[in-house]
């Protein structure tokens, strides 16, 4: 270790005393700022897969709350190095926050009810599935437009869940190289699961996206989803078949993963 590292080592290590001594704001603000950089570290590497969705200073305001919660939380004499206890709590809040958050574009999200209502009120009057053609007549729209409006939405539930999959990888702190941030080895199939998957949701119809997702992922029953999507229970079966044997045909051993 440096002498530079070493000293700002015995600087941390003084704060710590101080804080477990006693909890005074001015001691909990100066470990903040020795800590910021972490923060960064974490917000940094969060904001390569989530640029087109939050800014950078939103992730690291985000973090700094995981931060002061670590500060708080943290047992000098647990054994364990704040760094890996603090980039746990920091990553958690940045998270937490992130879920909170709508990705779906308010006109999409509208489109994506026009769309389930208009289903389900010709499959209510005719009594079988509906053709896109009927769905478009419903909705009082050309096929191409309603074509153009499925697309925005399977667009749309597949990046949602592309980002759903990479939030399950959790980062882990590589204190020996500056705080560099690395995955485990596990998260490679992880990105190949979600890029597999998402070619496989593409030829799915919405209604068979939804059961599957509601199934294997949302744990419901197919008759909570029967519930959710207001048909029978036979019918959720149906679709679940139906969706699993197309995803077959895409995603092969990738299959048992998905539904292990």
């Amino acid at each position: 270790m440096k002498a530079k590292d070493k000293d700002k080592e015995k600087e941390r290590e003084k704060l710590w005393a101080a804080y477990s001594q006693k909890r005074t704001q001015e001691v909990r603000e100066q470990l903040i700022l020795e800590y910021a950089e972490l923060v960064k570290v974490i917000a940094g590497q969060l904001s390569m897969r989530f640029n087109s969705f939050v800014e950078f200073d939103d992730l690291n305001s985000f973090g700094i709350f995981g931060l002061i919660d670590a500060i708080d939380k943290y047992d000098v004499n647990s054994g364990n190095k704040f760094e890996t206890y603090a980039s746990k709590r920091i990553y958690g809040s940045i998270m937490d926050e992130i879920r909170k958050m709508d990705w779906i574009p308010r006109t999409v999200r509208t489109r994506q009810k026009d769309i389930s209502e208009a289903t389900k009120n010709v499959e209510l009057r005719t009594g079988r599935v509906a053709t896109d053609n009927e769905v478009a007549e419903e909705l009082g729209v050309s096929s191409d437009e309603y074509y153009k409006w499925q697309s925005q939405v399977e667009l749309t539930n597949t990046v949602s869940w592309n980002e759903f999959v990479e939030m399950g990888t959790e980062p882990v702190l590589d204190s020996s190289v500056n705080h560099r941030f690395i995955l485990p080895e596990e998260s490679v199939s992880k990105e190949e699961l979600a890029k597999v998957l998402g070619e496989a949701l593409q030829v799915l119809t919405e209604k068979e996206k939804k059961v599957v997702l509601m199934y294997y992922y949302e744990d419901l029953t197919l008759k909570e989803i029967a519930a959710v999507l207001d048909v029978s229970e036979s019918r959720v079966s149906q679709l679940h078949t139906k969706g699993i044997a197309k995803m077959r045909k895409i995603m092969g051993p990738y299959m048992d993963i998905m539904t292990a």
